[in-house]
């Protein structure tokens, strides 16, 4: 069974250190027209224990043409948001149960 290929983000802390995710999903909010992204940290993924908790980031984005880089993180701030992302991220679940 092939494995899908997982997009990666490095991502830096407040520090300036680095560190590798794998991107979950993207999704945009029609209403707003702001879009989430949903990270877990990579890690080694031969242990693979379905049950073990994964720590989920969530940030908005904005694609940005004129940089290097491909988006711009923004730290997701309102109760709305997490409530709308929380409810993206069950439903993605959900989906991936079923598979």
């Amino acid at each position: 069974m092939a494995e899908e290929e997982k997009e990666r983000i490095v991502i830096p802390d407040e520090n300036g250190d680095e560190h590798l995710f794998d991107e979950l999903f993207k999704f945009t909010v029609d209403e707003t027209g702001k879009s989430y992204i949903l990270v877990t940290p990579a890690g080694d993924e031969s242990d693979d224990d379905e049950d073990e908790e994964v720590e989920v980031f969530a940030f908005r984005y904005e694609d940005r043409e004129e940089e290097d880089s491909d988006i711009a993180l923004f730290p997701v701030e309102t109760d709305e948001e997490w409530e709308m992302v929380e409810e993206m991220l069950n439903t993605f679940s959900a989906e991936e149960e079923e598979e």
